[in-house]
């Protein structure tokens, strides 16, 4: 019996650029509640972002947010039910080194803010207004007020470089993931956790889990859970792991 299902959003419920969630997800969100079955986002992005996007059901819903490091339970706000945070030496450190590298810059997150030490002009509109995300412009790393959940390196000019440059020496200490096209995501947590924690506060199992992912920072997700579905777009090393796949989230769900 699936009592929940977890869907990353970008590329996954968002497709092809889309911007919004499609209508019908929200109709399904509202039977299946009728059902006993909790719907949860589960995404790199902040609790903020997140709530705008699933306005119509914002209240209703659990959020797994910032790749698993901070999870909300439904209200207006919701509590949370968990977090997990990153030391604070080395996150500082890891931002060094992001902000060292030439056209890349570094996007720092706490429960529910993202700090900002903007190289271009720009970088705050473009996190504000495209992500929705609350932010905050800071003159360094060190004078972020709160716990660091998540460091995240935005890449413009690709992500190759800047990968082979960060992931050897950070991996040792975060886990480490490409979150798309252009953002590496660094932190002590990820989405298996997360769902893993989400599951304890709502006491049911990972068994009872159907998730929906579609990129690198989804398989700790649907690793973790009893029925993962993998999107048919997502790139050939992943489609050899996961043998469940869909073209739309929403085709699944109308079949529950």
């Amino acid at each position: 019996m699936i009592r929940l299902i977890a869907s990353d959003i970008d590329g996954t419920l968002l497709q092809n650029g889309a911007e919004e969630i499609p209508p019908e997800i929200f109709d399904h969100i509202h039977r299946l509640e009728k059902k006993g079955i909790l719907f949860c986002p589960a995404s790199g992005r902040q609790y903020t972002s997140l709530r705008r996007l699933f306005a119509p059901v914002a209240d209703k819903v659990p959020f797994l947010c910032e790749n698993g490091a901070v999870v909300y339970g439904p209200g207006s706000p919701g509590p949370i039910l968990s977090k997990t945070v990153m030391d604070r030496r080395l996150s500082e450190a890891l931002c060094a080194d992001i902000l060292a590298l030439p056209g890349v810059e570094v996007l720092i997150s706490g429960a529910d803010t993202s700090y900002l030490c903007p190289k271009a002009a720009d970088l705050e509109d473009q996190i504000r207004w495209f992500l929705g995300n609350r932010t905050a412009v800071l003159p360094a790393p060190a004078d972020v007020p709160e716990d660091i959940i998540k460091v995240s390196a935005y890449c413009p000019d690709g992500l190759e470089a800047v990968r082979e440059a960060l992931f050897p020496k950070w991996e040792r200490h975060f886990r480490c993931a490409v979150a798309g096209a252009v953002w590496l995501d660094f932190t002590l947590a990820d989405k298996g956790l997360g769902v893993q924690k989400l599951c304890e506060a709502l006491g049911i199992s990972t068994e009872e889990v159907m998730a929906f992912g579609d990129n690198y920072n989804d398989v700790s997700m649907l690793e973790r859970v009893g029925r993962p579905y993998l999107m048919e777009g997502a790139a050939p090393e992943l489609r050899a792991r996961f043998s469940t796949r869909c073209r739309t989230v929403a085709e699944v769900l109308e079949a529950l």
